[in-house]
């Protein structure tokens, strides 16, 4: 009886340290630092949202006391300001290049305001820097019709054709394969 009561004793000990050992590794696989307690309060983080910077005119509702009534929910009409240049029309409008993408040969439609308006047409890569000037010459007002054929030492990219007539200067993208 002896011998029986030694290995139940043994075996009730080893059950309790395999038990101990087994659900003890969970709170031993933890780091000390993964927990922490603090009396402090948490700073706000700062919002990930972007900041949309527009010209829009803030919503102001107006009130009409006129009848009686009072509308909300209703845009207050501000007049927009006038344009400086009321009289003055355009000197330059492109009117179209084609075709896009490019590849030998580049047709620009352009109308002029003004007779012997000076025009400079030019081919700039991304960063601003000019690759040909394809034209440089006066030309009689109305809709004119330019063809130009891309230098073969262009790579294929993506370019800016800017045209400037007078003080105006229009910019468009175009892409030579």
């Amino acid at each position: 009886m002896k011998l029986y009561s030694k290995v139940t004793l043994r075996a009730a000990i080893a059950c309790i340290f395999c038990m101990i050992l087994c659900c003890g590794l969970d709170s031993w696989s933890q780091q000390i630092d993964s927990v922490r307690i603090s009396w402090t309060t948490r700073t706000k983080r700062a919002s990930r949202i972007p900041e949309i910077k527009a010209n829009i005119q803030p919503y102001r509702p107006f009130f009409n006391n006129a009848i009686g009534s009072t509308f909300f929910n209703a845009y207050s009409i501000t007049p927009k300001p006038a344009p400086q240049n009321i009289g003055a029309e355009k000197l330059l409008t492109i009117v179209k290049i084609y075709p896009n993408p490019v590849e030998s040969q580049l047709n620009i439609v352009l109308a002029i305001a003004k007779d012997n308006t000076p025009v400079t047409i030019k081919i700039m890569d991304l960063l601003g820097n000019e690759v040909v000037t394809l034209s440089n010459e006066k030309l009689p007002a109305g809709e004119q019709t330019k063809t130009f054929s891309i230098p073969t030492r262009m790579n294929p990219g993506i370019y800016f054709l800017k045209v400037t007539a007078g003080s105006e200067s229009q910019i468009k993208r175009i892409s030579v394969l």
